[in-house]
């Protein structure tokens, strides 16, 4: 989790010199710091690994690659470090792609700037976790078996036997550990806090 008392460092990622300019400016003005920009994938890389920004605003589009890629590179490489993607997209499955590939939050161009602001806050203080105003509708469409993987399916159904995560872990061979980051994954996905929930959406989507 980021201290952000001090002023949060921010790389804007966009191939269009006017977003990248109005990006900088309401960041500066929301008392963040836009502490260098970016016009391609290539040139986002070389900036991350030059300028150790506490966040990074990317477009879904770039010239010569996908906004996706960079994000899932950059989570490779950082859990600390706060992801916005910021788009065009009116794709419901564009947003769970974003989330699915570390996004800590999605915000499309067509929303107010505050809105951009506030998600970059909280993703801040929670990069790990998701942030999107449309999160909810996209959910509606894409099942949940699509949102999880293979094994974060075999986790969610064993939640609804009887045992503690220990037990679980045990019928499933794995260990404790790498089950509650399963556990973990799946909350975060379904935006779910607690067992009963998680259960509830597995029958819900016919995973159960």
């Amino acid at each position: 989790m980021k201290d952000v008392v001090a002023q949060p460092r921010v790389l804007v990622i966009d191939d269009h010199a006017a977003v990248r300019a109005g990006l900088a400016r309401a960041i500066e003005d929301a008392q963040m710091v836009c502490c260098a920009m970016a016009a391609s994938k290539s040139e986002a890389m070389a900036q991350l690994a030059h300028t150790n920004p506490d966040a990074i605003v990317v477009d879904l589009n770039l010239p010569d690659g996908n906004g996706l890629d960079l994000i899932r590179w950059a989570r490779k490489h950082s859990k600390d470090l706060a992801i916005v993607m910021l788009t065009m997209s009116d794709s419901d499955s564009d947003l769970i792609a974003a989330m699915n590939a570390g996004a800590s939050g999605y915000v499309r161009k067509s929303a107010p700037l505050a809105e951009l602001i506030s998600v970059l806050n909280r993703a801040l203080i929670a990069p790990n976790s998701f942030t999107a105003s449309e999160i909810v509708s996209a959910l509606k469409t894409v099942s949940a078996a699509k949102l999880l993987t293979q094994r974060e399916v075999e986790v969610l159904r064993s939640l609804s036997g009887v045992g503690d995560n220990r037990e679980l872990a045990e019928h499933l061979h794995i260990s404790e550990s790498t089950f509650k980051t399963h556990v973990s994954s799946i909350y975060r996905k379904l935006e779910v806090t607690n067992r009963l929930a998680a259960i509830r959406v597995a029958v819900e989507s016919g995973i159960i």
